[in-house]
């Protein structure tokens, strides 16, 4: 698949305080196209927010931060449109009712819907057909999953997935836009080592291609990845593969009021608390 230019991303003494206190807080990092980024950090440190809040997806309290040049929160609309998310429990999730197949076909349906020119959609049928078609074909090869391998190929259903091959779909369906940038959360949930293995594999072959990744994870993440570290942890320091610079991210401060909540509950109260960019 065509490898898109990938988009950098920085972050300012970035924060985003909810109803229970701040999400996350202080946090500064610099990741150029095509990182792999890694959030890591305890559950109800504020990793879901953060990675919403880079994607445009929720509004900080405190602090800048820029995806691809644009400034958030205030190109936030402009962001959307070249971050696709991945799994985000709560935001972007599959429905275990579907198929493979069902799921493919509605993504691909939308994309040519918001995506494509109006002069696109007068196209001949079979031609549109064809286009979508070859974009399937190419984000499933991209994230290494393979209908034919399912237990009943493109008509299994979501619900009787394996964790690892759930987040291979996710990420495929993510990929039909070809975005500069894709969010996946809890990449390494519920994953044996060598799952969780095949896992950052996969996501390091897509920032490889020009894709910048961003990842959420509780386990320690990959050496060559810009890790960004929330809650417990006080300081990270790592390097960025692209450039060899290297970043810092401050934990959250000591008056941090998510740490015992769970990730969803946090993530919940700040999207009540800030709405959707």
């Amino acid at each position: 698949m065509d490898s898109p230019h990938g988009a950098a991303v920085t972050a300012g003494n970035l924060g985003l305080k909810g109803p229970r206190g701040w999400a996350f807080r202080d946090v500064s990092f610099s990741a150029g196209p095509g990182s792999l980024i890694a959030v890591e950090g305890p559950s109800g440190s504020g990793r879901t927010c953060l990675l919403l809040t880079l994607t445009g997806r929720m509004r900080p309290s405190e602090g800048h931060a820029e995806t691809g040049g644009l400034r958030l929160p205030r190109r936030a609309a402009a962001v959307r449109r070249i971050a696709a998310l991945g799994p985000v429990p709560g935001v972007s999730e599959l429905d275990p009712a579907f198929t493979v197949a069902e799921h493919l076909r509605e993504r691909a349906l939308l994309q040519r819907r918001y995506d494509g020119s109006p002069r696109a959609l007068l196209r001949p049928r079979r031609e549109r057909a064809a286009t979508a078609g070859a974009r399937i074909d190419a984000a499933l090869d991209a994230a290494g999953l393979d209908p034919a391998t399912l237990p009943k190929a493109e008509r299994t259903r979501v619900r009787d997935l394996e964790r690892l091959e759930a987040l291979r779909l996710s990420v495929a369906l993510a990929l039909i836009g070809r975005p500069a940038l894709i969010a996946v959360d809890d990449a390494d949930l519920k994953l044996s080592d060598a799952e969780r293995a095949e896992a950052w594999e996969l996501l390091r072959s897509l920032a490889a291609g020009g894709t910048t990744v961003l990842a959420v994870c509780s386990g320690p993440a990959p050496e060559d990845a810009v890790t960004v570290r929330t809650g417990a942890a006080r300081t990270a320091e790592a390097t960025n593969s692209t450039t060899g610079t290297t970043a810092t991210a401050p934990a959250d401060s000591t008056d941090t009021a998510t740490d015992t909540d769970t990730d969803d509950e946090g993530t919940a109260d700040a999207l009540a608390a800030t709405g959707r960019s």
